[in-house]
């Protein structure tokens, strides 16, 4: 694969954020990937939970080196553009950080998003002047290598408890929008008040919504609300383990009836011809 058939790929990518409103599911291997790219999807993104659970892992524990492989390995498996969960970047310094970013960039990647969480329950969001600054050096560390990767911003304030999710999302959004981020993303704010308060905020870029729970909303609500992409997270991965546990638990209990809502071997197969 050659930097070019990237490049098509990131200016198609970004593209898909100027208008409209556009699903990126998450597979979490090759195999997952490719159904998803079967089914007409447009474009990937990663699943840091996804990917961890495959590994035997919990979310949020999987080395920079494990990360890059398997960014690398979903950007192989399909032609469409894929964007990276890179978590906080891996790394607690901005070295660390821009150093991280630019080899994610390496792995073909259209787009990789950058979180403010820092895995610490004494401390579980940056500091709001570090968040922003560690949000630039992205930035930087994105135009050093001369590609057109889209960079993400996420203000994970909605996941880890914070006293006031909607109001610290919206400043810290801004800020990151201002400090270079291409796309804005609060995971966990689905109320249609907090999302259109989100897209006000940062209009006229782009942002993100995490559907990883049944919904009573459609993609075209979303839509209406100014939404430009919609992602699942680690909602796949979290079926398909559904369906496993479901039918192992079954087994062990000495029945078969889990089987019944298996895709069909003959399916399968076509779906992977070469």
């Amino acid at each position: 694969m050659n930097t070019s058939k990237w490049s098509a790929r990131r200016t198609a990518f970004r593209k898909l954020h100027e208008s409209g409103c556009f699903l990126i599911p998450n597979p979490w291997d090759a195999g997952s990937a490719h159904a998803l790219a079967a089914l007409g999807f447009k474009a990937l993104a990663t699943t840091s939970s996804g990917f961890a659970w495959s590994r035997a892992h919990a979310d949020n524990t999987m080395d920079v080196e494990a990360v890059l492989t398997h960014c690398r390995e979903i950007v192989e498996a399909t032609d469409l553009p894929v964007n990276a969960d890179f978590e906080d970047g891996h790394a607690r310094d901005i070295d660390g950080l821009k150093k991280n970013v630019a080899r994610c960039v390496e792995t073909g990647v259209a787009g990789l998003s950058i979180e403010d969480s820092t895995g610490d329950p004494s401390q579980p969001l940056y500091d709001f002047g570090e968040a922003v600054a560690r949000m630039r050096a992205a930035r930087a560390a994105i135009d050093a290598t001369g590609e057109d990767v889209m960079l993400i911003g996420r203000a994970e304030c909605f996941l880890t408890g914070h006293a006031d999710p909607l109001n610290e999302s919206l400043k810290r959004l801004r800020a990151y929008a201002d400090a270079g981020a291409d796309c804005l993303y609060a995971p966990g704010a689905g109320k249609p008040e907090q999302v259109r308060a989100i897209v006000d905020a940062v209009a006229p870029k782009p942002v993100n919504v995490l559907v990883g729970r049944p919904a009573s909303y459609t993609l075209a609500d979303l839509a209406g609300l100014g939404v430009r992409r919609v992602s699942v997270g680690g909602a796949l991965a979290g079926a398909a383990w559904g369906g496993f546990l479901r039918a192992a638990r079954g087994l062990a209990e000495g029945r078969f009836d889990g089987f019944a809502e298996n895709a069909a071997h003959a399916e399968l197969n076509d779906l992977f011809k070469p």
